[in-house]
């Protein structure tokens, strides 16, 4: 099969668009003809490199995939999928009661496995989601990794409400655009910010209510006065080290953190008198189990949520993709169509 994939860790350069093994099919597997694979900040950290994680070399990164299951139990084969992007055992506690993101063993598809920037992939046939004819590839791969986990931070973890105040940080990247339209989704207010008069505009065309630009506004100022003072219930946290006091700063009293992600550095303070005396909760989120991304898909399938499409580009050209993805020139979802 032809694939993509990098055999050290560096710039874009080092990806390479070159034939790979098919992988072997093994019991209780599907094999996954790919259509389409979109990117995360995950493909990024992986090419150059993760701290105390071993990549294996040469690598196949692409956790976000779509296509038709080419082999595997009989009556899967030819149907239209989209993938689970998270991998578990499927047999500890953990995953028997629905948790298995709480997997001791797990994993996202193409981060320590080979994932979807190639033509063939294969997955556990648990990770097999049917999806509509109306669908096509590039929106089913642009779903599953960043609507699963702004899924889980917002429904499960923070418990939005009706009515409430979420501040979504970096609305134009792929779990922004999708926190955005499952607050809204929920009922609640939504403010984000951006780094563009586009990626503003394209914000408010999906439901934010206001938007500020994170290069230029003070941001716990602004936020203070669209809410009157109070702050705001949620905030959407993934930026990490450069954002953190001025998200913590942004919530009311009794308001939920909660984040996913530290592409900005791991490293943050806290004033421990800040936390306990306006009754802050801190919530950390990984991912989601498959229950709920069966359970986002359907508001997906129907309609109600749609991933932004940014650019398209074929297999061959995903080095450039990342370099877009790296540039910050994207937003919503860049999707490798093979």
């Amino acid at each position: 099969m032809k694939a993509v994939r990098f055999h050290q860790h560096g710039g874009p350069e080092v990806l390479r668009y070159e034939d790979a093994p098919d992988p072997v099919l093994q019991p209780g597997q599907a094999l996954v003809r790919v259509r389409a694979c979109a990117l995360n900040h995950l493909d990024l950290w992986e090419r150059r490199g993760i701290e105390r994680v071993k990549i294996p070399l040469p690598h196949i990164s692409g956790s976000d995939v779509a296509g038709e299951v080419a082999d595997g139990p009989t009556a899967e084969i030819g149907r239209r999928v989209l993938l689970q992007p998270g991998v578990s055992c499927g047999r500890c506690q953990a995953c028997l009661e629905g948790r298995d993101n709480f997997c001791r063993h797990y994993d996202v598809l193409g981060y320590r496995s080979d994932g979807g920037y190639a033509e063939l992939v294969t997955v556990p046939v648990q990770n097999l989601v049917r999806i509509p004819d109306h669908l096509g590839f590039p929106e089913a791969a642009a779903f599953p990794l960043t609507f699963l986990t702004a899924w889980h931070m917002l429904v499960s973890r923070a418990g939005v409400k009706a009515g409430e105040q979420v501040l979504v940080l970096a609305a134009g990247s792929g779990v922004g655009q999708a926190a955005i339209q499952i607050a809204r989704l929920h009922g609640a207010h939504v403010l984000a910010t951006a780094g563009s008069d586009r990626k503003l505009a394209l914000a408010r065309e999906l439901g934010a209510e206001a938007a500020l630009d994170h290069h230029r506004a003070d941001l716990v100022d602004e936020v203070r006065k669209l809410t009157d003072r109070r702050g705001v219930d949620v905030v959407v946290e993934h930026v990490g080290q450069q954002t953190w006091d001025r998200s913590l700063r942004c919530l009311a009293p009794g308001g939920r953190l909660v984040t996913c992600g530290a592409t900005t550095g791991p490293a943050a303070s806290l004033d421990l008198r800040w936390l306990f005396g306006r009754q802050l909760s801190l919530l950390g989120s990984y991912m989601g189990a498959k229950g709920e991304l069966l359970e986002a898909s359907r508001w997906f399938f129907d309609g109600k949520l749609r991933p932004v499409l940014d650019e398209s580009f074929p297999l061959a050209l995903a080095a450039d993709a990342q370099r877009r993805m790296e540039d910050s020139q994207h937003f919503g979802k860049i999707v490798l169509e093979v």
